[in-house]
């Protein structure tokens, strides 16, 4: 490997551990499962740092109808309970993702085509992950009624479906969807370093955005970000 292409996998690797750290000094994170390194080293440089005040332009509707408040509708929306939610300045593509439904049957992220999509990275044995299913689970029920939205909650236990569908059984989810990939590889090709990562994806599938740890879901401030995001990609 070339001394330019180390230096920038440097850099790269650089900005999502100096995200987590944020995020641990800010005490957003909680408790995070490091999942290792592989794969999670290209990270693109293009990403807005959290404004801690919303940011509010006056545009004048006869001059921009359809103007946005920023990147996705989303700049300035990235504080209190989503300080640590990063915000993509473009939409960027993500590797494909495949996963299976509680009926062991293939799906993929293109039956989504058209909402805005919360895709959340989970597993059982993730102490921070299994809190956050219920908030994960009331958010969909406030958000989720009129089809513009959706949460895809993934867990990644290597052993299938039985112990996330007995876990959601437990906790008493009235609105989430079992989904599960087995396969080790979903984690490193979205670049998730650890569980849970979350990642909000445009109604084309493209990633503007993701938080980094656990959050709290069910707050105004989640809340307000992803009704933000539902407006502008409608």
């Amino acid at each position: 490997m070339s001394n330019d292409k180390q230096a920038a996998k440097s850099i790269s690797t650089g900005t999502y551990v100096l995200v987590a750290v944020l995020a641990v000094i800010t005490g957003f994170i909680g408790v995070y499962v490091n999942l290792g390194g592989d794969g999670n080293d290209q990270v693109s440089s293009k990403l807005t740092k959290p404004d801690p005040k919303p940011v509010v332009e006056s545009v004048s509707k006869t001059e921009n109808s359809d103007a946005k408040p920023g990147p996705q509708g989303l700049a300035g929306l990235n504080v209190g309970q989503m300080t640590t939610f990063v915000v993509r300045e473009e939409p960027q593509d993500i590797a494909e993702v495949t996963f299976v439904d509680v009926n062991n049957q293939p799906r993929n992220l293109n039956e989504w085509k058209g909402k805005t999509v919360l895709l959340n990275l989970w597993a059982t044995w993730c102490a921070p992950c299994r809190k956050e299913m219920p908030d994960l689970d009331e958010l969909k029920a406030k958000l989720g009624q009129d089809g513009r939205f959706d949460v895809v909650a993934v867990s990644i236990d290597r052993g299938g479906l039985d112990k996330p569908r007995k876990f959601l059984d437990d906790i008493a989810v009235k609105n989430l969807e079992l989904f599960n990939n087995s396969g080790g590889k979903l984690g490193s090709d979205l670049k998730a370093f650890g569980m849970p990562t979350t990642l909000l994806l445009d109604p084309n599938g493209k990633e503007i955005g993701r938080l980094v740890g656990p959050a709290d879901w069910k707050s105004e401030d989640a809340v307000r970000l992803i009704k933000a995001a539902i407006e502008a990609n409608s």
